[in-house]
C-alpha cells in the first residue's frame, strides 16, 4: 500500500496546486468520504449577484469578468431558468408574473450548478423572451470554471442556492433609475411597448421587488450602491476574489484556517522532510526552519497595541507592541519539537504540556497536563506538528477551554494538516485559529496522513529505529 500511495502522490503532483505549484485540491465537505471525492475536482468560487430588475447587475458582472480575464470565469443568469409558458398562460401573458419566485425552475438551476461544481460541463437553456420558451434557441454550453457568477433578481431567495455561494453581492439602485433602464431595455431588447412595460411594472415588478427581492438584501455580504458606476467597490471585490482563488479550498469554507503562502523555499523544505531517505540531521534542520515560519505566522494573529518610539536619528516611528500575555502548550511528544522555535521568537515564554494517549483499540483518551496556573488569562499557542484525524486536537482544545481559556484565544500551530482533521476542529471550535504550512491529500485506511512525513516525533527525536 505504501508504494501505491507514493505513486499516487507523485501523479497528483502534476495537477494544479492551490499555492500555484502543482497539486489538485478541493473544497472538503462534511465527511471524510466527500472530502476525498472533492479532491478530484476543485470546487469553483461562486459569487451571487442579486438586486432589482435593471439595477445594474449585468454591468457589475461584466466588469468583474473583465478584471478576471486571466481566470476561468463564467456568468450563469437566473433568467435562463424561467419556466416555459404554456398555451393557456401565453393567451394572457400580460398577467403572468415573471418576477415571482415560482416563475423560475430552481431545481434545474441547482442541478446545473451541482454539475459545474463537480467539474462537469452543462447546457444552460437559452430563454426566448418573445415566445416565452427555453427551447427555441440552442442551449449554451458552459464549461467548468474557477469562478462562477450567479446573477438574477431572486438568486438569494432560495436558501439552497444561497448555500452554494462563497460571496453574495446586492446591487442597489434608485427605483426611478431602475424603471428608466427597464423601459429602455424591454422596448429595445424584448420588443415590448412602453404601455405594457409600465403596466407590468406597477402590477408585478414593483410589488415583487418589495415582497421578494428587497428582503433578500439582508443576506448580502456586500452591497454596491450605484451599480456599475461604483468602480471602487468592484475593484475591492475583484481583489478579494483573487485572494480567495490563491487559497486552499478549505480556507474558503473556514475563515479561521490559515495556510502560509507557499514558495519554492517552503516547497523545497517540505520535499526534504517528507523524503524517507533524509538523514536525521537534515530532517531536524529543515523541520526547525519550517516550524519557525509557522510560529512567526501564528504570532502575527495575536492582538497588538500601537506604539511610537524615537529612532537613533531622532525621528518618531509609529509601530506596534507585542502581546504580553502569551504562553505555549505542546502536545507530547511531537509538539515538543516546536518549543525551541517558539522560545527563539518569544523570549522567556511559559510553555505547558499535554499528553494525550490512545489506549488500545477502544479509542479511550488518557490525558496528563501541566499548564501555567494563569493560563486562562493568556493567549495560547497550541503546538502539534501534524493534524490528522483531529481527535487529539479536540481533546487538547477541550482541556484548555475547561481551564478557562477563551476559544478565541487559542491558535493551533502545525506543519501539515489533513482535510478531515481541519473539518473536525474548525466545526467544533469555529473561533480558534489554525495555522499550517500545507494541507495534505487526506488519510489512508490506517488513518495516517498522506502523503505525510511518517511518525514525526520518532524521526525528529531519533527513535524511529527503536
Amino acid at each position: 500500500m505504501a508504494s501505491k500511495l507514493a505513486v499516487d502522490a507523485i501523479e497528483t503532483s502534476t495537477k494544479v496546486h492551490f499555492s500555484g505549484f502543482h497539486l489538485d485540491s478541493a473544497r472538503s465537505d462534511q465527511t471524510a468520504g466527500s472530502a476525498e471525492e472533492g479532491e478530484q475536482h476543485g470546487h469553483p468560487f461562486v459569487i451571487g449577484v442579486a438586486g432589482g430588475a435593471a439595477s445594474g447587475k449585468t454591468t457589475v458582472c461584466d466588469m468583474i469578468m473583465q478584471q478576471l480575464h486571466d481566470q476561468r470565469a463564467v456568468v450563469v443568469n437566473q433568467d435562463s431558468f424561467y419556466h416555459n409558458v404554456n398555451e393557456e398562460e401565453l393567451a394572457r401573458v400580460h398577467d403572468y408574473n415573471f418576477d415571482h419566485p415560482d416563475a423560475f425552475d430552481t431545481e434545474q438551476l441547482l442541478c446545473s450548478m451541482e454539475k459545474l461544481r463537480k467539474g462537469q460541463a452543462v447546457d444552460i437553456p437559452n430563454y426566448d423572451f418573445k415566445s416565452y420558451k427555453n427551447n427555441v434557441f440552442p442551449p449554451r454550453r458552459v464549461n467548468p470554471s474557477d469562478v462562477i457568477i450567479l446573477e438574477g433578481i431572486l438568486i438569494f431567495h432560495d436558501p439552497r442556492v444561497r448555500d452554494l455561494m462563497n460571496m453574495k453581492i446586492f446591487v442597489d439602485a434608485d427605483a426611478d433609475v431602475r424603471l428608466a433602464r427597464r423601459i429602455k431595455r424591454d422596448t429595445v431588447e424584448k420588443g415590448r411597448d412602453i404601455a405594457t412595460v409600465l403596466d407590468q411594472y406597477s402590477k408585478f415588478v414593483k410589488p415583487a421587488f418589495e415582497d421578494f427581492i428587497l428582503p433578500t438584501k439582508k443576506y448580502a455580504d456586500i452591497i454596491i450602491p450605484r451599480g456599475g458606476d461604483n468602480h471602487v467597490a468592484i475593484d475591492l471585490i475583484v481583489q478579494h476574489i483573487r485572494t480567495k482563488l490563491g487559497q486552499h479550498d478549505l480556507c474558503k469554507i473556514y475563515p479561521n484556517l490559515y495556510v502560509i503562502q507557499s514558495t519554492f523555499q517552503i516547497r523545497g523544505m517540505h520535499t526534504l522532510i517528507r523524503d524517507s531517505k533524509t538523514t536525521k540531521h537534515d530532517f531536524i534542520f529543515y523541520s526547525d526552519r519550517l516550524i519557525r515560519l509557522v510560529v512567526e505566522h501564528g504570532l502575527g494573529h495575536l492582538p497588538f497595541t500601537e506604539k511610537q518610539v524615537v529612532t537613533p536619528t531622532g525621528s518618531v516611528y509609529s509601530g506596534v507592541d507585542f502581546c504580553k500575555r502569551l504562553c505555549g502548550v505542546s502536545v507530547i511528544r511531537s509538539g515538543e519539537s516546536m518549543e525551541n522555535a517558539l522560545r527563539a521568537c518569544c523570549k522567556g515564554i511559559k510553555i505547558g504540556k499535554i499528553l494525550i494517549h490512545r489506549e488500545g483499540d477502544n479509542g479511550q483518551q488518557l490525558i496528563y497536563e501541566k499548564l501555567p496556573s494563569d493560563i486562562s488569562e493568556r493567549h495560547v499557542l497550541l503546538l502539534d506538528p501534524i493534524l490528522g484525524t483531529g481527535n487529539s486536537a479536540v481533546q487538547a482544545i477541550r482541556l484548555l477551554i475547561s481551564k478557562g481559556v477563551p476559544e478565541s484565544h487559542i491558535i493551533f500551530l502545525n506543519l501539515i494538516s489533513a482535510p478531515q482533521g481541519v473539518n473536525v476542529v474548525c466545526k467544533r471550535f469555529p473561533r480558534i485559529k489554525i495555522v499550517t504550512s500545507e494541507i495534505e491529500i487526506g488519510l489512508n485506511d490506517e488513518f495516517r496522513v498522506v502523503p505525510g512525513m511518517g511518525e514525526f516525533g520518532d524521526r525528529y527525536f531519533g527513535t524511529d529505529d527503536e
